[in-house]
Formats: C-alpha cells, structure tokens, sequence
C-alpha cells in the first residue's frame, strides 16, 4: 500500500465517501447510460396472456368430488393404515 493511501484508509467512514466520488466523477464525465430507442426485439418476453375461462360444469364436479374424496377416503381405510399414514406424514413434516 502506498504510504499516502495508508492513513486514507485507516478510517472506513472516510474511504466510503472516496468511493461514492470516483463513482460520482465517473457518471459526470461521461452521463448516465442511455435507453435505446430501437424497437425489442421479436424473440422478446411477451405479457402473459390472460387463462383460459373454466367450463362452469366441471368446476361444480371437481368440487363435488373434492367435498366427498376425504371423507370417503377415511372411511374406507383401517384405524391401522390411517395410523400409519399420519406417522408418515408427522415425520416429513417434522422429521
């Protein structure tokens, strides 16, 4: 390190600001970097197109379904396999 630069940097609240200037300096010399005025180009990402509307008759089956599934589900499993299932998923939640 250069002997001048030395006592400089031995305080970091002052070498901060030596950075902020050169950087302060840099975009005074030569401006803030300008937008393009070309158009993008066709390859580029386009806005997200809006989701298909449901079919109203499928959402109330899928619903229908989605009420009974569990309960039915449950009804049909042993106490055992019911136990066995909720050990597992006990041990990927925690462990």
């Amino acid at each position: 390190m250069v002997a001048g630069h030395a006592t400089q940097l031995q305080d970091c609240a002052s070498a901060q600001p030596m950075v902020l200037d050169a950087v302060r300096r840099t975009w005074h010399r030569y401006g803030m970097p300008k937008r393009s005025s070309k158009p993008p180009p066709e390859n580029a990402a386009q806005p997200a197109e809006a989701p298909p509307e449901k079919n109203p008759a499928a959402v109330a089956l899928g619903r229908l379904g989605g009420l009974k599934g569990g309960k039915a589900r449950a009804a049909s499993l042993s106490k055992k396999d019911r136990s066995e299932i909720a050990k597992k998923a006990a041990k990927a939640r925690w462990g």
